[in-house]
């Protein structure tokens, strides 16, 4: 099956007839993460400022399994690849570390959490996948699309969920929900037969791909976290790079895409909001109509104490090694937590 996949990757990235210095793979192609940044930045700015020149795909456009992403890129079918880190921990169960629900409530706080935990996510990637961490840009936080009525998280026991990664599951298994596994193009579908009760995706996401057609109401808390996506370049590739090529594509990679995208993420939430309940003025087209739930201290409060009783011990007992104290030490200290 990997050699399935490997062939069906080079395949795909050989199509473009012209030469490369980079063969990239970007995140989903329909999203605003890629449109509007990841596109713009490998197909225009790092060919006009460094000369390399780039041959641009999405996993999505390839029919790669999300999972597959890094695996490949460790192999070095492609150069360069960027998806939620939250995809490959099957293979790196310490990458949840990054991305923990319920810890950054604004966009500010998010990044602190990221740019702490970057170099962990460094050596993890150096480990696994065989690759160099370029960037760490977000997703919107993940929020909770419910085709049920709700009035707070207590509403979610006893629905089924449609988790956005492993520590996200254990999160609503231990408000009494039941975490679901289902891929992002099947949830409308869920949604609609009662499959899942409620699904948790990015606003921006979930209103681009029509969520709101099969949900009621919207509980806008990041109960799946920010979805981090990482961009990384396979290490053989990039020590091949020469040392201008390789500060130039760092220089880049913060100040023209990692600080716009994430300089947006606060005001692309509200916006998403606004989109999805027709609270506010809608720039990304016409607004819709579900019911906004909003938290409470309560409901935060709550969050935080399944947090640190049970969501992150279990993570660090899985992670083992050294990581909680790492984890203490960077991530916790930025965002004021500690794992007992």
């Amino acid at each position: 099956m990997k050699t399935l996949l490997a062939g069906t990757a080079l395949a795909a990235l050989s199509l473009p007839a012209v030469a490369q210095d980079l063969s990239v793979v970007g995140s989903w192609s329909g999203l605003p993460l890629h449109k509007e940044f990841e596109a713009p930045f490998w197909s225009e700015t790092v060919p006009a400022e460094t000369g390399l020149d780039v041959a641009l795909t999405t996993h999505d456009q390839m029919g790669l399994g999300v999972g597959d992403v890094f695996r490949l890129l460790g192999d070095g079918v492609y150069d360069v690849a960027m998806t939620v880190a939250d995809y490959a921990v099957a293979d790196a169960p310490e990458l949840e570390g990054l991305d923990v629900p319920m810890i950054a409530m604004d966009a500010a706080s998010a990044r602190a959490m990221v740019d702490a935990a970057k170099p962990l996510v460094s050596d993890i990637y150096a480990d696994r996948f065989n690759s160099h961490v370029l960037a760490v840009a977000p997703y919107p936080p993940q929020v909770v699309f419910c085709n049920a009525e709700i009035g707070g998280l207590d509403d979610l026991e006893g629905l089924k969920v449609r988790a956005s990664g492993r520590m996200t599951a254990l999160f609503l298994e231990a408000l009494g929900a039941e975490g679901v596994n289902v891929g992002f193009a099947e949830v409308p579908g869920a949604l609609q037969r009662g499959v899942v009760d409620c699904a948790v995706t990015g606003a921006g996401s979930g209103y681009s791909a029509g969520w709101w057609e099969v949900s009621t109401h919207l509980l806008p808390i990041p109960l799946g976290g920010w979805d981090s996506v990482v961009t990384a370049v396979n290490l053989d590739r990039w020590t091949a790079l020469s040392a201008d090529e390789q500060a130039a594509l760092t220089e880049l990679a913060e100040s023209r895409f990692e600080d716009p995208a994430w300089d947006v993420a606060q005001d692309a939430l509200s916006n998403d909001i606004a989109c999805l309940t027709g609270n506010g003025e809608c720039p990304a087209g016409e607004a819709r109509s579900m019911t906004l739930v909003e938290a409470t201290e309560d409901d935060i409060a709550r969050a935080r104490e399944i947090l640190l009783t049970q969501v992150l011990p279990d993570w660090a007992e899985r992670a083992g090694g050294d990581w909680k104290a790492r984890w203490n030490a960077s991530v916790g200290a930025a965002v004021g937590v500690e794992i007992e």
